[in-house]
């Protein structure tokens, strides 16, 4: 990662619209372990071989700095794991507001979050009179770096009652028809978003006339 960042950041920061924070993580991700960061002399005790080691710069959002910390929580969220089935579910942004979110990030992640669990328990509650579990995970970039907002779920294969005295399982092939869940995301994150205060800014200003 850090030589991706050296090597290409300069270029993405003079091309793409990128806050002061952003710019601060790239040079901070850039620099992890480098002389930059500074470091200390590993010497072996038994030939005496000596070589020198840079600083880790221990920033939460870099990838090797944080490797401890990611299988901690996995290992923390296996104990919460119950005996049922999970399903796998992605929702994505449309790509049309992709041009939001550099000038809106708290409040479209906001938006995606709120859409992505609304829809979820909406239809475990008409189908199933339950409470499901969820866990959910906000990537914003997709596998060649584009700008590809989404949310992972890991969602329960069935519920807890409301009056929580019996288990209700969805069933161990799918949770719920994709086509009718992907209508109600859409609805209710278009139902949000009409509520929402944006900033039309950079790539984004195109899109104020289509306010209603």
């Amino acid at each position: 990662m850090g030589e991706i960042i050296r090597g290409w950041a300069p270029e993405y920061t003079r091309t793409h619209p990128v806050t002061a924070q952003q710019r601060r993580l790239l040079r901070t991700l850039g620099e992890c372990r480098t002389a930059a960061l500074g470091g200390h002399l590993e010497k072996c005790d038994n030939c005496g071989h000596e070589r020198p080691v840079y600083n880790s710069c221990g920033d939460r959002h870099c990838p090797t700095c944080q490797g401890k910390l990611a299988r901690d929580w996995l290992t923390e969220r296996l104990a919460d794991v119950l005996n049922t089935p999970y399903f796998h579910c992605i929702f994505t942004l449309p790509e049309e507001f992709n041009a939001l979110v550099p000038y809106n990030q708290r409040a479209m992640y906001d938006l995606l979050f709120r859409a992505t669990v609304q829809t979820l328990k909406s239809f475990a509650r008409k189908r199933l009179g339950v409470e499901l579990g969820i866990i959910a995970v906000l990537h914003t970039w997709g596998q060649v770096l584009w700008l590809h907002p989404h949310v992972h779920c890991i969602v329960t294969g069935g519920g807890l009652s409301f009056d929580r005295q019996r288990w209700v399982s969805t069933g161990a092939k799918f949770l719920f028809d994709v086509r009718e869940l992907s209508a109600e995301f859409r609805r209710r994150f278009c139902a949000l978003l009409r509520r929402t205060q944006l900033r039309f800014e950079g790539d984004a200003a195109p899109l104020a006339v289509c306010r209603a």
